[in-house]
């Protein structure tokens, strides 16, 4: 054994300490909180090692307290204060209690009045203490920005010494502490990221009106006897042959008494016993180092998909005259990581001795900084969904729990600070963010030791990056060397997330050349251009830029009139989008959409096309680099999609809404990043299969056919014997020649069979012998601009196919469901059924979200039949029964139930109005009841209509019972044809008494087996009733 007496720490600010231990938080899947439960007062145990979060506060501003001494004594009268939850920004809190409408929508947050923000609110709780024996501390981070600190009537910290949202503070209130009642209270100072060094949202998002002001992580009562025992952490040492691992357990232990003490620091590391005793002068603190630990044949810490994600245990107990003072407990993983810089400059991550390709995206957290664990878990669980294997976090540093569930899941971390604030504000220029003042300097190592300390035992945690943007400079660097050296952080640390390198680390091995706006699927391709995005180096953050949410997400988000000027005029500034005047409107993503697919003929219209083209732009995205990974000059190593979320309701740079639902920008990276994968290239026409799990595979067969719109085949390959190695390795099947008699559109059918003919994957474009030229020279940092776009307008004209679908649900144990769906084209001629979209829905036809599908969006040729299964927890159905809802590019919508039963004349399947085709009408919302994202307006003309695209297995009459609304006292008759041929004439739709009052009126038609076409037409000047859906 041996010991190491008191070391040498950083100048870390004052009352500045160590990691703060995981705590139990209450948990919501909502972006919007609900009302706070404030347990008041705390009732603070005094056993040893206790650690107790604080549950709540009341909060106020501070323009309504004339006293400030006066707030934290116990019994301050607070009537008319908002209790809030542990951790929550003044807004937050403001919205917790109903204060403001919901931010989410529309533009309610802009009309939030800011000044109100402008000066400190008092954070106030009371805790109850009946023993007073112990010692008490309060242990906290997260203050943004800064806080004077109260307890009972007394100041114990300035604003000056709490400052920083990453500084940790462990501030001894024990001579302050009475038997009892006790009242803290933090008087939080207004947060501005570009003078603190805290948080702020660039240019992701609005701004939140109060800027994130408040307390945004747990704050914790300590108690402890004479001795506190802080910083426990294990410094591991992996064999290259991962058969052993030499583990060094370390310990701060401090004497808080007046008197000389000797202590015991005795426990566990990985099950195996250490001890150690040391001596300590009054206030004295040392750092204990235990003997070295072996541990043979150690069950090692992997990524998802590469192996298991065990975590050890350490636990330590201090005691003195064998009376326990303090406890520690924690888990640590044993894994080594390195980040080299390949022989072309470029950062090449391994885990355990194995290289592998960094696939992820750029993580956010709520707006507001809501902490959600199981929101939290939902994201990183579509992380693995999507097949990504890591999250880079610019700055918005989550808290323990959320590197928990990542070390859980397996998925990859990446933090560091964030660009165009206060962080690199002295090395960025004119960019903004403030120079650092002489204190600033500390505050940094501080905020780096802090984060340092707390991450380092986990295994997600792959590197940190002290830059993003911009590299420090020599003495910012130092600053955090020291922190990471003090806090024995022994992972890989990345300058920049740009190219820029640092004085003392060097080169980043990273690039940051964008784009974040709109480039077409064969710009990732191209590796010639040095200064430009493409699929080579590791890319720290990028993508085209916008992301249409789903049309049940918009509904939620924006008014009418908004999503009307959103399809109308993409020029227009978008207040959805961002708060940066770069990336104010859609107008590069509009004019490629109308260039490439054709006008938008309606709000519809719009959306489903650009759902088109973020799966083919992300899907190519992906498949660049997994595709240039194992290049032998210039390979790619790493991609993170910029962003793999978004903090709100937005239109651009995500994967999946605030609402966790996902649009096609989310399936089109799902599908590249498949296990085993089979992908065209957009740039030389190859087609490869691509292996990224840990199994070699070998007696594949890869088939190739490109189609016309009109279904003729006009190219066949097969590649069978194929073989490829695992973790990112690539083989080519075939490069597709040029083909004479192509549609302008045209689509390619990708198949990937095993050995035993299982189909492994299915890959699906839709192109064009038109091809997206890009004009380099004229690129901006953000876009590249084209000369010539690919032209895709035939698929306007793809002819309808028929899809069969029925699901069935089976609940499980762990509360929840699993719905499977199978789909089946049912067409009898050569059409496909094209981007097939499948969406488990509740009662009210809302997307039951969040949910895990294993594919979807998917194309099928006649006869051809798929199998989806979606996961869910029950509890989202909100106790209704699930129905599946299927759409596609040219097979209408329909609704089935999720029991098993199917379609048919006895098992209702719903079609709903907005997904219709509408002749003289418009999709509206602004009438309560309707279910799916809105109704059908007629127009007030005679011969305005509602077509329906139908499809029954078999003839026969059937009853088609349509859900109306008529808030007139008019009769509004509507005749009904079926395949062009009227079936019911002058069929009345009477007043319902007011246009939000629903009732049902049936009709009864006859159905040729397969596809039909249900067409209601209004037959007076009034037009028809409101329609929400058709129910078969």
């Amino acid at each position: 054994m041996s010991f190491r007496q008191k070391r040498t720490r950083i100048p870390l600010l004052a009352l500045t300490v160590t990691a703060l231990a995981a705590a139990v938080c209450g948990v919501t899947t909502a972006p919007a909180a609900t009302g706070a439960e404030v347990a008041v007062p705390l009732s603070v145990g005094a056993a040893a090692g206790n650690a107790t979060p604080i549950p709540g506060y009341v909060i106020q501003s501070s323009a309504q307290v004339s006293d400030d001494s006066a707030v934290s004594k116990p019994g301050f009268p607070t009537t008319g204060w908002y209790p809030v939850s542990s951790r929550s920004t003044v807004y937050a809190g403001l919205l917790q209690n109903g204060k403001y409408a919901d931010p989410f929508y529309s533009t309610n947050m802009k009309n939030v009045p800011t000044a109100q923000f402008a000066v400190p609110w008092w954070y106030r709780t009371d805790l109850n203490v009946e023993d007073t024996s112990s010692r008490t501390y309060l242990d906290f981070s997260g203050v943004l920005s800064k806080a004077d600190v109260w307890v009972n009537g007394t100041k114990i910290a300035t604003k000056d010494q709490v400052n920083g949202a990453y500084t940790r503070h462990d501030l001894d209130i024990t001579a302050h502490v009475r038997q009892g009642v006790n009242s803290v209270a933090f008087k939080v100072y207004p947060n501005d990221p570009n003078n603190d060094l805290s948080m702020g949202w660039i240019d992701w998002a609005q701004t939140p009106p109060d800027q994130n002001m408040g307390i945004v992580r747990d704050v914790l009562v300590r108690r402890s006897g004479p001795v506190a025992l802080r910083s426990a952490h294990v410094v591991q040492k992996l064999n290259s042959s991962l058969d052993h691992a030499d583990l060094t357990v370390k310990a701060d232990v401090r004497n808080d008494s007046a008197n000389a003490v000797q202590a015991t620091v005795a426990g566990t590391v990985a099950g195996k016993p250490i001890t150690q005793t040391v001596s300590l002068a009054a206030k004295e603190r040392k750092t204990v180092t235990f003997g070295l630990v072996g541990l043979d044949k150690p069950n090692l810490w992997w990524p998802a998909g590469m192996g298991g994600q065990h975590r050890y245990e350490l636990d330590l107990t201090a005691s003195v005259g064998g009376t326990p003072s303090d406890t520690s407990k924690s888990k640590f993983g044993v894994r080594d990581v390195k980040a080299p810089l390949n022989s072309s400059g470029g950062r090449q991550y391994s885990v355990n001795g194995k290289p592998l390709l960094i696939r992820g995206g750029g993580y956010t957290p709520d707006l507001f900084l809501r902490w959600s664990e199981t929101a939290a878990a939902d994201k990183l669980k579509y992380v693995l969904n999507l097949g990504l294997n890591t999250v880079r976090l610019e700055g918005h540093i989550e808290p323990d729990e959320f590197f928990d569930i990542a070390d859980d899941l397996g998925v990859l971390t990446m933090p560091g600070w964030e660009c165009c604030d206060k962080w690199e504000g002295h090395v960025n220029g004119e960019e903004k963010g403030e120079p650092w003042v002489e204190s600033d300097y500390p505050i940094a190592k501080a905020s780096m030791f802090s984060e340092a300390e707390r991450l380092r035992d986990h295994p997600s945690v792959i590197s940190f990056h002290i830059g993003s943007d911009f590299a420090p400079d020599r003495r910012i660097e130092q600053g955090y060397l020291d922190a990471m050296k003090a806090a024995d952080f022994q992972l890989p640390v990345i300058p920049s997330a740009s190219k820029r390198p640092s004085p003392i680390t060097g080169a980043s091995g990273m690039k940051m050349n964008g784009p974040y706006d709109y480039v077409p699927p064969v710009y990732w391709y191209d590796k010639s251009q040095k200064d430009r995005g493409g699929a080579w180096n590791f890319n720290s953050e990028t993508s085209a830029g916008v992301d249409i949410p789903t049309m049940d997400t918009l509904k939620r988000m924006m008014s009418a009139s908004e999503l009307e000027t959103m399809w109308k005029n993409p020029s227009a500034p978008q207040y959805h989008r961002s708060s940066s005047t770069t990336f104010a409107d859609l107008k590069l993503f509009g004019n490629a959409l109308t260039k490439r697919y054709g006008a938008p003929a309606d709000l519809n219209d719009f959306v489903r096309k650009a759902q088109l083209a973020q799966y083919e732009n992300v899907r190519a995205e992906f498949e660049s680099h997994s595709r240039n990974y194992t290049d032998s000059t210039n390979p790619s190593t790493g991609l993170i999609y910029w962003m793999l979320n978004s903090p709100w309701t937005s239109l651009h740079w995500q994967l999946f809404d605030a609402y966790m639902d996902q649009n096609g920008a989310y399936y089109g990276a799902k599908k590249a990043n498949e296990p085993l994968h089979i992908q065209y290239s957009h740039d030389n026409r190859s087609v490869v299969v691509i292996n990224q799990t840990s199994n070699a595979a070998s007696g594949l067969t890869a088939t190739t056919k490109l189609y016309n719109l009109d279904g003729t085949e006009k190219y066949s390959n097969t590649k069978t014997g194929l073989s490829v190695g695992a973790l990112g390795a690539k083989a080519t099947a075939v490069t597709v020649p040029a083909v004479s008699g192509l549609s302008t559109t045209y689509l390619a059918k990708l198949v990937l069979t095993d050995s035993s003919g299982k189909e492994v994957s299915r890959n699906v474009y839709w192109l064009s012998t038109k091809a997206d030229t890009l004009n380099w020279a004229g690129s901006d940092w953000y876009y590249t601009p084209q000369s010539g776009y690919a032209d895709l307008s035939g698929l306007k004209n793809l002819g309808q196919s028929a899809v069969s679908a029925t699901a069935k649900s089976v609940a499980g144990g762990d509360g929840t469901t699993t719905t499977t769906v199978t789909l089946k084209n049912t067409s009898g001629g050569k059409l496909p059924a094209f981007y097939v979209d499948s969406k488990v829905v509740d009662a009210a036809g809302k997307p039951v979200l969040p949910v895990e599908w294993n594919d979807n969006a998917v194309s099928l040729w006649p006869g051809e039949t798929t199998t989806l299964t979606a996961k869910y927890r029950t509890a989202d159905l909100k106790g209704s029964k699930p129905s599946v809802r299927v759409s596609g590019w040219n097979t209408g919508t329909q609704t089935v139930p999720a029991d098993g039963s199917g379609p048919g004349p006895g098992n209702p399947v719903d079609y709903q109005a907005e997904d219709a085709a509408i002749d003289q009408g418009a999709v509206e919302s602004n009438h309560a009841g309707f279910t799916g994202t809105g109704f059908v307006n007629y127009d007030n003309v005679a011969g305005s209509s509602v077509e329906w695209t139908v499809n029954v297995p078999a003839a026969g009459t059937y009853d088609v019972v349509v859900r109306y609304a008529n808030g007139t006292t008019a009769n509004r008759p509507l005749d009904f044809s079926v395949n062009g041929t009227i079936s019911a004439s002058g069929v009345g739709f009477g007043g319902t008494g007011a246009w939000p009052n629903w009732t049902t009126r049936t009709v009864k038609v006859t159905l040729a087996a397969g596809v039909n076409k249900i067409r209601a037409v209004a037959t007076t000047a009034n037009g028809g009733p409101n329609i929400d859906k058709i129910t078969l």
